[in-house]
């Protein structure tokens, strides 16, 4: 279920999703949640049922089940375990599985009694410990950003489950208190948005994952028409077991699959697996082996992955072991309202630094708008001049910056807690930088397009730079600027709207490329060159 906001039951989820029963039908048989097993000896839970998108066709599938294998309904009292926060949802889910029942040829009375025993209004992450006690956890968990969950509540959450750190999504939750829902080797099943698997508000459910269990498939469906309506939630289909990690199904697929295609996937996996399927749907593949820590995982087809996983067996990243080339992030001030300006009489010249925006770079070449950073911080070569205990400057060093910042004290104050550095950015700045050449990439980009900037300039925080002390950045930039790097980006990065990934430090670190003692002096005149002339095909034949 994604979740849309209001304030009526603590977690701002109050409308729901409905995931396509095709799609429903996909989770379940890769999660092995099917007649052919007896499923009245076996426990599901679904944590989050909504109106009964999954609930139904389990409730139909164990029915089936029982006919199977001999068994009355009412075997299953315990077979099924589903909870929601919304009492409207409980009701209606109960309706759904009590309708379902009698269409399957059970009694009234029976069916009512185990949708009653099935279904439960509670809050799976602070409910009824689940540990250890499902063989299968199937759903499609809350998309809830935290800022939409009352704080307390919030709070509470944060401590039921530490993989949700930072900006984790109330999902990250549900995964965590699934997994550790699961019995020995039980299965976890997901449709859920992706991030998790890529940005770093993931990484503690990243490791969890990769201590305790094993990745069996993510099926990639950020263009599949999954839901009943339009949202954009760039989903992916997880299957998680508790064992030992072996070989995984990893698939992506385009716009145009459906039904059949997902029943062709499910007849592959369960297959021998042996080559890679392609249809125009999707494209599906087996790996040996999966990822583990905290970093992000790779995402696209079968034959990227391949790609990425040879490169990088042969390449080093680009952030060396002793950082002599360093990815970092520009300033964040938390205030850009008053602490950029184009104003350079603003305050005492020598407190503007010159700032280099997302706009600098429009033109594919580096070209100034004027911006400058109100610079509250001591410089390395007057350390006399700032408070030693903060490194901030002393304002009464500066009239007109004092001015300026007594003058809006109270929005700069509220920005933090100690007030004996309320008129700091968030960040602080390292004016070392500032004179050093850069390559600038903007946050957001279609494709991986690295600007010059000769120095003189401190970046703003939407811009990620390199700095090297040995690469020649015209070299460097023409490897950045090839369709190599662009494949590294498309594989870790977060998608935004449009698939347009976002060029994160985290993701730039990522990027493999060669030594520099083992590109000849042709090779790196001709990458130069295409860097200067921004010709992404020219830097591309020249990586081959």
């Amino acid at each position: 279920m994604i979740a849309t906001p209001s304030s009526d039951d603590g977690t701002g989820s109050h409308g729901e999703v409905f995931t396509r029963p095709w799609v429903v039908e996909l989770i379940l048989d890769l999660a092995g949640y099917i007649a052919d097993n007896d499923l009245a000896a076996l426990r599901a839970v679904e944590p989050a049922c909504g109106s009964g998108a999954f609930l139904v066709p389990m409730a139909r599938r164990l029915s089936e089940s029982c006919r199977q294998h001999g068994r009355s309904i009412k075997e299953a009292t315990e077979a099924i375990h589903a909870v929601d926060l919304n009492a409207e949802h409980v009701e209606s889910a109960r309706v759904a599985v009590v309708g379902t029942l009698i269409d399957e040829g059970w009694r009234t009375a029976q069916a009512r009694k185990l949708a009653k025993s099935w279904v439960h209004e509670a809050d799976f992450i602070l409910g009824p410990d689940l540990t250890g006690t499902a063989d299968y956890v199937l759903g499609n968990p809350p998309y809830v950003r935290p800022e939409e969950v009352e704080a307390s509540r919030l709070l509470a959450y944060r401590r039921a489950c530490p993989t949700m750190g930072g900006r984790a999504d109330l999902f990250i939750a549900f995964f965590e208190m699934g997994l550790r829902a699961l019995k020995r080797e039980g299965t976890l099943a997901f449709i859920c948005a992706d991030r998790w698997m890529h940005n770093q508000y993931g990484q503690n459910l990243r490791v969890f994952i990769g201590e305790h269990f094993a990745v069996e498939a993510t099926i990639v469906m950020h263009n599949v028409d999954a839901f009943e309506e339009q949202v954009s939630a760039y989903p992916a289909v997880t299957v998680i077991r508790r064992h030992n990690q072996g070989p995984a199904i990893v698939a992506d697929t385009t716009a145009s699959f459906g039904q059949r295609d997902a029943e062709a996937l499910v007849r592959w996996a369960k297959g021998a697996r042996a080559t890679t399927m392609r249809t125009e749907a999707f494209e599906a593949a087996q790996v040996d082996h999966w990822h583990t820590g905290k970093e992000g995982w790779p995402g696209g087809s079968p034959n990227r992955l391949a790609l990425i996983a040879d490169i990088e067996a042969r390449l080093p990243c680009i952030e060396d072991a002793d950082r002599r080339t360093r990815v970092r992030i520009g300033v964040a001030t938390g205030a850009d309202n008053l602490f950029v300006t184009t104003d350079s009489e603003l305050v005492e010249p020598e407190r503007l630094l010159p700032l280099s925006m997302v706009e600098d770079l429009r033109s594919d070449r580096f070209e100034w708008s004027g911006h400058y950073l109100i610079d509250p911080w001591a410089t390395e070569d007057l350390p006399a001049r700032s408070d030693p205990r903060s490194g901030l400057v002393n304002l009464d060093l500066y009239p007109r910056l004092r001015s300026y910042f007594e003058g809006n004290r109270t929005a700069l104050g509220r920005r933090k807690r100690h007030m004996t550095d309320w008129y700091a950015t968030i960040d602080r700045v390292g004016h070392s930088v500032t004179a050093r050449p850069k390559l600038l990439f903007p946050d957001i980009k279609l494709m991986s397009r690295p600007v010059y900037e000769p120095g003189g300039f401190y970046p703003h925080h939407n811009l990620y730079f390199i700095v090297s002390e040995d690469w020649p950045l015209e070299v460097l930039g023409g490897l950045l600027l090839s369709q190599f790097a662009d494949l590294f980006i498309r594989t870790y990065a977060v998608k935004m709207r449009g698939s347009t990934p976002r060029f994160q430090a985290q993701y730039l670190r990522r990027i493999r490329v060669p030594t520099l003692d083992s590109i000849g002096p042709e090779e790196r005149k001709a990458l130069s060159e295409a860097f200067e002339d921004r010709d992404v095909e020219r830097a591309t034949a020249t990586m081959r």
